[in-house]
């Protein structure tokens, strides 16, 4: 996903002119926006600006979702990684909570019936985010299968309108990339993206004494004219404990 900071440095207007120097600056040659990143460009500009954007972050434990991972490579299934783990409990977390799978239009608030949750992707001409349809109702490895298909689709520039359409929320995850934590911009008409940061060992208290702990943060952008800060904070709650004890979720 596209970081704040990068929209409004997009944006910004332009500081005056610096005074003239002996040496002055050479400037490069401007690189040719793809028809894509302008598109990515002006939608996450738009966005920003006309969407009231809220912030909530949460860290939790990341050591039952690291062995739910593991112990399902033992059975064989590799392919399988935490991204598409969260992307369950996520849906699993917004059918408790479907005030956060909803849309502002025309000044109401419009519940989805479907959860289906977009996948951020960012490839070279710019920012993809195909669509796993009815998520809370898939298991891990169908979830796996899709996501592996959606990525090489969007790789490959040969994604569907269906498979691009249809979204009731996003997650981004960055945490592959040693990305501790950030902020992501919502994606219209959804309500909020749930950004995922890196697990790292912390040192954490547990019944009086000091232990490391694998810990992962996340940070939640909500739509402020849907959802509150309330009912966003009770979704981390729920994503929090689904998350800690995934496979009770699944019970």
């Amino acid at each position: 996903s596209v970081l704040a900071a990068d929209v409004l440095q997009a944006i910004q207007v332009p500081a005056a002119p610096a005074p003239a120097t002996t040496h002055p600056v050479r400037a490069t040659a401007p690189i040719q926006a793809s028809r894509m990143w302008k598109t990515m460009a002006k939608r996450m500009a738009e966005s920003w600006q006309r969407v009231p954007h809220f912030f909530l972050e949460s860290e939790m434990n990341a050591a039952a979702l690291l062995a739910w991972k593991e112990q399902l490579h033992q059975r064989g299934h590799e392919e399988i990684t935490i991204t598409d783990l969260l992307i369950k409990l996520t849906a699993l977390a917004l059918r408790q909570h479907p005030r956060l799978n909803a849309s502002w239009v025309e000044e109401d608030i419009v519940l989805h019936e479907e959860i289906n949750l977009g996948l951020a992707v960012m490839v070279e001409e710019g920012l993809l985010v195909p669509v796993i349809h009815n998520a809370d109702r898939l298991g891990v490895l169908e979830i796996a299968k899709r996501r592996k298909k959606l990525i090489a689709g969007a790789q490959a520039n040969r994604l569907s309108m269906e498979e691009v359409s249809g979204g009731t929320f996003t997650l981004s995850n960055l945490g592959m990339f040693g990305v501790s934590a950030f902020s992501a911009i919502i994606n219209p008409p959804e309500a909020g993206i749930l950004a995922v940061g890196s697990i790292e060992e912390k040192v954490v208290a547990q019944n009086g004494q000091m232990i490391l702990q694998p810990r992962l943060r996340v940070t939640l952008s909500l739509d402020h004219r849907v959802v509150d800060g309330a009912r966003g904070a009770q979704f981390l709650q729920t994503l929090k404990g689904l998350i800690e004890q995934p496979l009770r979720s699944l019970d």
